[in-house]
């Protein structure tokens, strides 16, 4: 007979690898060994693959990204006490960006809760209305399988009332010693997870790599000439997905797309987009259908927000960003809806935003190479990184800040553009060199990341790998300012500039340090490289990504206020 706890482990994996989940990140701990066991059968029998990572945070944030990029159910596994705590933040990003994230959190049974008992706290649930459900899995739950069926349905966005967002569910595990296997669990686990394995090699699966969630394709339609001609605009925020991109073009209407909205390619895509808004072109913009959800700019907000603009969302389905009433945009369950409200574009009208666009571009590309010789900008190294994974194919996954939104400045649209992952659901910093690992370890594909520096040092422990463990394929390349630049780019900037707060600004804000990033990819084993020109950024990007390396790009904090005002008066000139 298999050991209590051990039974319990094994059979609640069996039920998540039943529910499509193929990977699981593991860190270690007591209270979960008996999980921490089972998922080594299951990975040596080729059922489930298992990642270790010794720092909780960083193990949500790989299995995030693993999820996020695969559409599949990831997992986390983590002792019982603090190490809880230390997934919400990945919790909260996957609640509000519909990631399947699984948390498997390991607990003292019923009898050592409330007595003080060691690694104790309350955590059946510890994540309140960040996860779509969670269930208190006690030893004398036999019934496995019947006691997982609403939590697993809620991670696939399924429930009793119908259909709504898919997102983070909490499996909370009570497991009670002995939380090691006996001599005779160890043929029994090994021939469960060898017929787990077999199933799973039969099963139907989804496509190898759909990418982030985006929003449902459906048929293209072009809208009938009855519903008139408009000076309407597709806004695409992040998880639109190409399906954006082509209702633009069918109905011929200017596209303004996210690096994250994989949508920004095609005829109708205008890349400078933002700097446009508040130019006359701008201001003759009448409606605005929104496809995802917009997270980056200042204008695109004011857009949204005009009184003489009417404002609608494609939704087939519910979402997890907002909460019902809270938003203006009419919400249209169907692209022939969004037809019928955008019409086809009015005469010339998409021509003019080409036409203007391009411009823009080209501005900004004159205006950035005549920067002096050499010297990169965060709207270069951006413009730069884009191009080199458009041409290798590799994963961009984008940092937050400044990184995301240089990338929305200067990326220009293509044919074709690079798969580009984004926490966008809360925009935090937190975890992102995890992240970008876990969407190299989920797709199998090489995976470069543009991060800030403070983004860098506040992950920097995600770069720890075991021996033994699979290696990404993930290149980090880090602006460095040596600080938080994205101030100064906002209110903050315009005090920076008195006397009265210079400081104040810079010590709460700018946040400066010296940290020495070439001795910290050192300490972690870690290659890294220092670009101090384009030139040499070209050639730090040239040639395929292998296992882990860091490009670090030095710029200049304090000339970005400028810079951005020369891009807009730039931009400005010719737009006029």
């Amino acid at each position: 007979m298999t050991t209590p706890s051990l039974a319990t482990a094994r059979a609640v994996l069996e039920e998540l690898v039943g529910a499509g989940m193929r990977h699981l990140v593991v860190a270690p701990g007591s209270r979960s060994a008996p999980l921490a066991y089972a998922a080594a059968a299951a990975h040596a029998a080729g059922a489930l693959e298992v990642h270790v990572r010794v720092d909780e945070r960083g193990a949500a944030f790989t299995a995030l990204g693993i999820a996020r990029a695969t559409g599949r159910p990831a997992g986390v596994v983590t002792t019982s006490g603090t190490a809880v705590g230390n997934l919400l933040p990945a919790v909260m990003e996957a609640d509000h960006a519909e990631v399947p994230l699984v948390v498997l959190s390991a607990d003292r049974p019923p009898e050592l809760r409330g007595t003080g008992a060691n690694q104790t706290t309350r955590q059946p649930g510890i994540f309140g209305g960040h996860v779509r459900a969670a269930v208190d899995l006690l030893p004398e739950d036999g019934d496995v399988p019947a006691r997982l069926a609403g939590p697993l349905a809620a991670l696939a966005g399924r429930g009793p009332g119908g259909p709504r967002p898919a997102g983070p569910v909490q499996l909370n595990v009570a497991l009670r010693e002995p939380l090691h296997p006996a001599p005779e669990d160890g043929p029994a686990l090994a021939g469960r997870a060898r017929r787990l394995a077999a199933r799973t090699a039969t099963a139907s699966a989804p496509d190898r790599d759909p990418g982030p969630r985006a929003v449902a394709a459906g048929p293209v339609v072009a809208p009938s000439p009855a519903a008139g001609q408009a000076r309407s605009v597709v806004v695409a925020g992040d998880g639109a997905g190409p399906a954006a991109a082509r209702f633009a073009e069918a109905c011929g209407l200017p596209l303004f797309a996210e690096p994250s909205s994989n949508a920004r390619s095609g005829p109708q895509a205008v890349g400078a987009y933002r700097l446009l808004l508040e130019a006359p072109l701008g201001r003759r913009i009448e409606r605005v259908l929104l496809v995802g959800r917009p997270t980056l700019s200042r204008p695109v907000a004011a857009l949204l927000a005009r009184a003489d603009v009417a404002t609608a969302a494609v939704q087939p389905g519910p979402v997890a960003w907002y909460d019902p009433g809270r938003r203006r945009e009419r919400v249209l369950g169907s692209w022939a809806e969004a037809a019928a409200f955008t019409g086809l574009g009015a005469p010339g009208w998409a021509a003019a935003w080409r036409e203007a666009g391009a411009a823009a571009d080209g501005a900004v590309a004159r205006l950035l190479a005549a920067e002096p010789p050499g010297r990169p900008t965060g709207p270069a190294v951006a413009a730069a990184l884009w191009e080199a994974c458009r041409q290798d194919g590799a994963v961009l996954v984008a940092g937050s800040s400044n990184p995301v939104r240089d990338l929305d400045l200067a990326a220009r649209p293509g044919p074709a553009s690079p798969l580009v992952v984004a926490n966008r659901g809360l925009a935090g910093i937190d975890g992102t060199v995890a992240t970008a690992a876990g969407v190299a370890l989920g797709t199998g594909r090489p995976v470069r990341a543009l991060v800030g520096d403070l983004t860098f040092l506040h992950d920097a422990s995600s770069l720890l790998l075991g021996a033994g463990e699979r290696e990404p394929d993930l290149q980090v390349l880090v602006l460095n300012d040596g600080g938080g630049g994205i101030f100064a780019t906002l209110e903050h900037g315009t005090l920076g500039e008195q006397q009265e707060y210079r400081d104040v600004v810079e010590r709460f804000f700018g946040t400066p340090h010296e940290a020495r990033l070439d001795a910290l990819c050192a300490g972690y084993g870690v290659p890294h490289r220092r670009a101090e020109s384009l030139p040499e950024l070209a050639a730090g990007l040239a040639g395929p990504v292998r296992g882990r390396s860091v490009l670090e790009v030095r710029v200049d904090r304090r000339e970005l206020r400028a810079l951005h005002a020369r891009i807009r008066a730039a931009v400005a000139a010719p737009a006029d």
